[in-house]
């Protein structure tokens, strides 16, 4: 079976706003981007769970800018920039639009395996809805801080169940919302 989907950010979740002293500043592509060996060494912890990927806008630059400085291989990426909305996408309330938008892509790219979602831009709607969905984690990472031991440890003890678990919780009538 496969593992379990890991869709990362890299913006206000491996490059917070207002780091510890732990982390290293980097210019990249003309930005100063502040990562940590700690990251580093938790998404490899992780990978042992979860398939990691890029689900940042950095997309494809992620593999050629981030990855390497955190000794992680090349992830698969979720595009964004080309992605063209199609028959039967989420619609999300035009308060969402904005931060809604890698929703769809998310979802399209999961293909209906089980996921986890970790991001400091998801719609708080969103992850309500997610928590009636034992197939889908998303965490809300605060921006200033960025990932933490404890988001690690929320997704390895507490993680996305697989789609079998699904199916079951739909046969014993448990209600589960498709969003």
């Amino acid at each position: 079976m496969a593992k379990p989907l890991l869709f990362l950010d890299i913006d206000g979740v491996l490059n917070p706003v207002l780091p510890s002293a732990e982390f290293t500043a980097y210019d990249i592509l003309d930005h100063t981007v502040l990562l940590s060996a700690a990251h580093g060494a938790w998404l490899r912890e992780l990978s042992a769970v979860y398939e990691l990927t890029w689900a940042s806008t950095w997309e494809h630059e992620a593999n050629r800018h981030i990855a390497p400085r955190l000794g992680l291989p090349v992830l698969p990426v979720v595009e964004f920039g080309r992605y063209r909305p199609r028959p039967g996408d989420p619609r999300l309330p035009r308060a969402d639009l904005f931060t809604g938008r890698k929703w769809a892509p998310i979802l399209r790219h999961a293909a209906g395996r089980p996921f986890a979602w970790i991001d400091d831009v998801i719609p708080r709607r969103l992850a309500r809805q997610a928590r009636f969905r034992p197939d889908r984690v998303l965490l809300r990472i605060n921006p200033g801080h960025g990932l933490n031991r404890g988001h690690v440890d929320r997704l390895l003890n507490r993680g996305p169940l697989p789609t079998r678990s699904v199916r079951l919780a739909r046969r014993e009538s448990l209600t589960v919302h498709q969003f």
